[in-house]
């Protein structure tokens, strides 16, 4: 017996991950508890012959349980997830040192299946490059803007699990009862690597309750890896923060231009139309023109003028990325015992997230409005239509005091609710720059295929 340490689960919120950090009662340290309070039996893992969706009478349970009828009832269970794992081919090789290598015709693979803070795992097949695990597994959907991850592992007994490949899908994007292989990628999700996976996904979900949650505070991860210094990754979030500056600056000089009468027909234009805004303006024009600005995006993209290039700062750094990372380590792990360069490496991590956050969030903003999620965007011009609306019937002042009357009870109300800014909690669920590309799927080269090479060799 070495320690131990009591935890209280009266006092824990139910459906929700919590992350504990006790204290051991005897002796020194703590332990660090992932804890969730569940009344269901949603998370599961089975056979390829047990297949709840199959059996017509649990799928009409299924579809009822996430009807419209149902919107309001326990509304953080907004849908259901299953997913197929049946097989992966061309694996990289592993060989007994632990070093990916081509040449041992040999691993171990395993598959882990992860959304949010739910995280199974296939069993091992051993010795094989093509392995089959033919298993379900099915989820409880919470967030229908979380994101799907899949990777696979070489089991090693004596040491952790080396990476083989790994691939994520936000749900959204998700076509039900398409069996498809998915080309696995890097650590980063930067690049392709060796080997696909096939999977077959089916999700089923409430666009109501869906709709509410993503008003609602996002749930955090945390089974993540801890944030390393990076050359690479400071310089991309670096110009991403750069690439939303200068989409400003470009905006002010533009105005600028106007107010100087370098173009004179451009200038009067603007003129008149500032006159017009100023002598007619009403509140209500304010989420009227942000759904004018929706509406257009839409029509380019749907007429297909949209000549947008994703512009990702990720591309000019994914050949050196992995060879940065590998100098990162070793540099740390030489002076690993030097305090000063500790304190200044967190302090460079710390820069290097807030430059994330910032280009994040402007990226997240154009992305709302460039139709990058079509579910968010449709969400905004719900949302702006009603506070068109309610802007243009109501009296500002009447507004102003609903808002004042619900900030100053909230806590009356609601004492131990978690205090959140819809807003940020919807920009949350956009995805960035970063993301888009980290989720794009990627084209399987037909010639590299294995089901095609033994088409084409009888032998």
């Amino acid at each position: 017996f070495a320690s131990r340490c009591q935890v209280d689960l009266s006092t824990l919120s139910k459906e929700q991950t919590h992350k504990l950090e006790m204290p051991l009662e005897e002796g020194e340290g703590y332990l660090v508890l992932l804890i969730t309070l569940t009344a269901s039996a949603a998370i599961t893992i089975s056979d390829l012959s047990i297949n709840s969706l199959e059996d017509q009478k649990e799928r009409k349970e299924i579809l009822k349980r996430y009807s419209t009828m149902m919107m309001f009832r326990n509304i953080s269970d907004v849908g259901f997830l299953q997913v197929k794992v049946i097989r992966a081919e061309a694996l990289m090789a592993a060989d007994v040192t632990g070093k990916v290598s081509f040449y041992f015709c040999k691993s171990d693979p395993f598959c882990v299946v992860e959304l949010n803070n739910d995280r199974l795992l296939t069993h091992t097949v051993y010795k094989n490059l093509n392995p089959e695990w033919n298993k379900i597994f099915t989820f409880n959907i919470k967030d229908i803007h979380s994101v799907l991850e899949v990777t696979v592992y070489d089991e090693d007994r004596d040491r952790s699990a080396d990476f083989l490949g790994k691939v994520a899908i936000p749900l959204l994007s998700i076509q039900n009862g398409e069996q498809k292989a998915y080309v696995l990628k890097n650590k980063e999700l930067t690049g392709p690597t060796k080997g696909v996976i096939y999977l077959e996904i089916d999700v089923i979900f409430n666009a109501v309750k869906a709709g509410i949650q993503t008003l609602m505070p996002k749930e955090e991860k945390y089974i993540e890896e801890e944030d390393k210094l990076s050359k690479q990754v400071l310089l991309r979030n670096f110009s991403r923060m750069k690439r939303c500056v200068m989409t400003l600056v470009n905006a002010a000089n533009y105005i600028s231009s106007c107010f100087d009468w370098d173009s004179p027909q451009r200038s009067l234009a603007a003129f008149l139309l500032f006159l017009y805004v100023v002598w007619n303006f009403e509140l209500y024009m304010i989420p009227l023109s942000l759904l004018l600005l929706l509406a257009w995006n839409y029509f380019l993209i749907v007429s297909g003028k949209d000549n947008r290039q994703h512009d990702m700062v990720v591309e000019d750094m994914v050949e050196d990325e992995e060879e940065e990372d590998d100098r990162d380590d070793k540099d740390s792990e030489k002076k690993g015992f030097i305090n000063r360069i500790y304190a200044i490496q967190e302090v460079c991590v710390c820069i290097q997230n807030i430059l994330d956050e910032v280009a994040s969030f402007g990226e997240r903003i154009k992305n709302t409005f460039n139709w990058t999620v079509p579910f968010l965007s449709w969400l905004a011009i719900f949302v702006l239509s009603v506070f068109t609306i309610i802007l243009y019937f109501i009296p500002l002042r009447y507004i102003v005091l609903v808002w004042g009357i619900n900030k100053f009870t909230k806590k009356l109300r609601s004492p131990y609710g978690i205090d959140n800014n819809e807003l940020l909690d919807f920009l949350s669920r956009v995805p960035s720059d970063v993301q888009v590309m980290q989720y794009h799927e990627l084209k399987q080269d037909p010639c590299h295929s294995p089901r095609k090479r033994k088409k084409n060799n009888p032998a």
